[in-house]
């Protein structure tokens, strides 16, 4: 069965449970798509997208969970909500059916970043409703790996115990983990003597980002950095290409992949820039149909020329991963900035601890500035901060000011970083 044939059958299986989930019998009402479809093709052209703006006034208009629920409430075991990083916050209901399909997904996340049953994974998260870190941790342990849990604890104290228990993986977000390395320097702990081989990333672009990977592999001597996402709303997407870093594949038996262009909808080619656009196949217990994610990502081949991706993988590459949030672009003086490309520059000229990103727009053009905190081995900060201004001058064509912060004076973060400021 091709991989076609097996996403329509199962899409076929998805709309027909449909009838009975009150938002979508009423999003799709009068397009025919309940009573079956014949292609993926006539599935994308017939079948609306699905905004994050319509769930968020679902679940206030019949709070607390909305309509998106295709059985009766007692079926759901699980809740869990987005970060809110990027507006309002969700609450997910998922039924143990839903559970395990997502698991089944991370375990090829952990699998193509080379766990296996002999590994101990250290997961540096205060376990809260986001669900990614659940998943990650019951995933691996269906797999059979030794999983630490790391709520509770301080970065000293989670760098102790990861070396103590021989934790063979890390898994974080790329702040943190460059976080944790800083706090190793300070506490005289070596991360050499170690046995993390394995830096398991989501939760920001960085992780795809080569300088932010370079940067990583540097501080964590001997780890490999494998980068992967999802979303609470959709479940665990992608992982990393084990032979090309800072690609990332889609995980196509669980989703319809689709990449547009975020003005006109239409499908980009391969090389393009476009949305990721997402249709969930085995979350039947809270669905998404053609669900505009917000990132923004490069539509790669979905095989290498003359056959399969050099992983072996028919999946969808997402050359560079995520790429940035369609919705965190800004204009300056004519140039379309993202987060990720500051990020790149600023891992590129090297020395810089921490940042943060300031966008004024106290005029009537937007403008950037950014703040840098020093490495302790930098002992000229001042000429640090001339060698940021020059790279940002060459790389985005932008004069941008860039100030100097005392040392630990910027925040960190152990989630996803907020380092963007809009004044």
């Amino acid at each position: 069965m091709s991989p076609e044939t097996s996403q329509l059958n199962l899409l076929r299986g998805l709309l027909a449970a449909l009838r009975t989930n009150p938002f979508y019998a009423r999003k799709l009402a009068g397009t025919g798509l309940l009573d079956g479809v014949a292609s993926l093709a006539e599935f994308s052209a017939r079948c609306p997208f699905t905004t994050k703006s319509e769930l968020v006034a679902d679940q206030v208009a019949a709070a607390p969970f909305g309509t998106n629920l295709t059985f009766p409430l007692e079926r759901y075991t699980r809740c869990h909500q987005t970060s809110g990083s990027t507006g309002s916050p969700l609450r997910w209901l998922d039924t143990p059916e839903s559970w395990s399909w997502m698991l089944d997904n991370w375990e090829i996340v952990h699998r193509r970043a080379g766990t296996t049953a002999a590994d101990r994974i250290f997961f540096a998260f205060s376990f809260g409703p986001f669900l990614g870190f659940w998943t990650a941790f019951e995933s691996a342990q269906r797999l059979g790996c030794l999983v630490v849990p790391g709520g509770g604890m301080n970065s000293a104290a989670r760098l102790r115990a990861m070396i103590e228990l021989r934790a063979t993986i890390l898994c974080c977000t790329p702040t943190y983990a460059i976080h944790l390395a800083e706090v190793a320097a300070k506490e005289g702990i070596d991360l050499r003597t170690g046995t993390v081989r394995t830096l398991s990333v989501a939760g920001e672009p960085g992780g795809s980002i080569p300088a932010t990977r370079a940067r990583l592999q540097e501080l964590w001597p001997g780890a490999r950095v494998y980068d992967h996402h999802g979303m609470t709303e959709v479940g665990p997407v992608s992982y990393e290409c084990p032979a090309r870093p800072g690609v990332l594949h889609v995980i196509e038996r669980a989703f319809i992949a689709e990449v547009v262009d975020p003005a006109s909808g239409q499908l980009v080619g391969p090389g393009e820039q476009g949305e990721l656009i997402l249709t969930n196949l085995g979350r039947l217990g809270s669905p998404l149909l053609r669900y505009r994610t917000g990132d923004l990502v490069k539509c790669g081949l979905r095989t290498a020329e003359g056959g399969l991706c050099a992983c072996g993988s028919a999946d969808l590459a997402l050359e560079g991963g995520i790429l940035g949030r369609v919705d965190d672009m800004v204009v300056v003086r004519g140039v379309n900035v993202y987060p990720g490309a500051v990020e790149a520059i600023l891992r590129r000229v090297g020395g810089v601890a921490e940042y943060q990103v300031t966008i004024s727009r106290q005029q009537a053009l937007a403008e950037l500035s950014v703040t840098i905190e020093p490495t302790p081995e930098v002992t000229d900060g001042a000429a640090l901060a001339e060698r940021v201004a020059r790279a940002f001058e060459t790389g985005l064509a932008l004069r941008v000011p860039v100030a100097l912060a005392p040392p630990g004076s910027l925040p960190r973060y152990e989630m996803k970083s907020r380092r963007w400021v809009r004044q």
